[in-house]
């Protein structure tokens, strides 16, 4: 049989072939074989060359559920609470809620969207507002000498059911020159509940970071039981290491250079203290009452009280690759209560206190208060500021529309500020 012939008795067949059931196209193909000599493969593709190119079916969008006013308050929402990952903020939307009603006015309607909105949805829908910045931190800590023989090194992942066994680490506010004194914000992290105290410290005393350390413990609503640190000197002394031992509290180390054997206080270095404060150099008395006014007040309770965070309860190996599984979002508050550990009266005490504070006006305090540290700042010894990199009000919004726009607090848009621009070094 010709070529020529082949392609005729192919535009022959092709219609019986489309039209016919598989039992049926099974034995057209058979047929087929037999009569031109072709392999299986070989004549299927023959059949779809005579049928010729066939219109592309049109893409089914799917209808947009949520509308413009829902995604104006959502953002409004997310833009309050510091950005969180999309689970956080599903998770801190039904108590948030109540409060963006009274501020935003928001329908019924709107507010019942906002509760059903998938954290992938809202991934998408805040798409245009994310960004991909690079950051980088800067370490001064240098190793300690004292104690190490009766300091014991811990390696083993945290596996505690209880509140009080915490992480600490300092923060350095040097800016560009670590030479003379600065202050250093020490952070202490709760491994069960993830509740957080912050305080500020002028330089690294063994007496101003016990110090710090025993009026944490006075604020925390839980018994202090163990404290897990680095072997930087400020941490590894006599002074602290007898402050533990008078009060049977824990103390073990870290591994030298190594930064994941304290990731849960690394984070929340980040979260807690970085993102607001940024890298610029303080080193001035003020600076250091203004910091811990926002870490004793303000800041706490929005952290402990309004942002849920996630733990990780497993890892599970999927072929090459390492699934990481987490826990529900919640704040460190209902962890602690779910716990039964803590204080009544003062567990209590925090369950009104969130009841009757206002998110939003929790953040505007924040704002206000991290702007005049910021006028604090040592500008000679901090790294510059890129003209591009300051916030712009109004600018990069979400959606263009009538509704109206919630209010933009200005230090969760200095985090992203600090995030932009890379410091210069000396």
């Amino acid at each position: 049989m010709s070529p020529r012939s082949k392609q005729e008795y192919m535009r022959a067949v092709v219609q019986r072939y489309v039209s016919a059931s598989k039992v049926v196209k099974c034995q057209i193909l058979n047929e087929v074989c037999a009569t031109t000599g072709y392999h299986r493969k070989a004549a299927i593709r023959r059949l779809r060359q005579a049928r010729g190119p066939q219109p592309t079916p049109p893409h089914r969008q799917r209808a947009q559920i949520y509308g413009p006013s829902t995604l104006t308050v959502l953002a409004g929402i997310w833009e309050a609470a510091g950005y969180p990952w999309s689970v956080r903020l599903k998770a801190l939307l039904p108590l948030w809620l109540p409060w963006a009603t009274r501020r935003f006015a928001i329908a019924p309607q709107v507010a019942h969207q906002l509760l059903a909105i998938s954290p992938s949805t809202m991934d998408r829908r805040l798409q245009g507002k994310k960004r991909q910045l690079q950051r980088r931190l800067y370490g001064r800590t240098k190793p300690g000498t004292l104690l190490k023989h009766q300091i014991p090194i811990k390696t083993e992942h945290w596996d505690v059911t209880l509140p009080g066994f915490t992480e600490m680490d300092l923060v350095a506010h040097s800016g560009n020159s670590a030479d003379g004194e600065f202050l250093q914000s020490l952070n202490l992290t709760d491994i069960h509940t993830g509740w957080v105290e912050t305080r500020a410290v002028m330089g690294k005393s063994q007496t101003a970071v016990a110090a710090a350390v025993d009026e944490m413990r006075a604020a925390i609503p839980f018994a202090l039981r163990g404290l897990d640190s680095d072997n930087g000197s400020e941490f590894i002394n006599n002074h602290l290491f007898r402050y533990c031992e008078a009060r049977e509290i824990q103390f073990t180390r870290g591994r030298p250079y190594k930064k994941d054997d304290n990731a849960h206080v690394e984070q929340k270095n980040w979260t807690h203290v970085r993102k607001l404060m940024g890298w610029d150099r303080y080193d001035s008395p003020a600076a250091l009452h203004a910091m811990n006014d926002l870490y004793r007040n303000e800041l706490r309770l929005m952290m402990n009280l309004f942002q849920p965070s996630v733990k990780l309860l497993r890892k599970v190996r999927v072929g090459s690759r390492l699934k990481r599984v987490y826990d529900c979002p919640q704040t460190p508050l209902d962890r602690l209560l779910a716990s039964e550990a803590g204080d009544p009266a003062v567990l209590a005490t925090l369950q009104q206190l969130r009841d009757r504070l206002d998110p939003f006006a929790l953040a505007a305090a924040i704002d206000h208060k991290l702007t005049r540290i910021y006028r604090l700042a040592n500008r000679r010894q901090s790294p510059r500021h890129a003209a591009a990199a300051a916030p712009t009000p109004g600018r990069g919004s979400l959606l263009e529309s009538e509704a109206p726009q919630p209010p933009r607090p200005r230090f969760q848009m200095r985090a992203w500020s600090h995030r932009r621009r890379a410091p210069v070094t000396s």
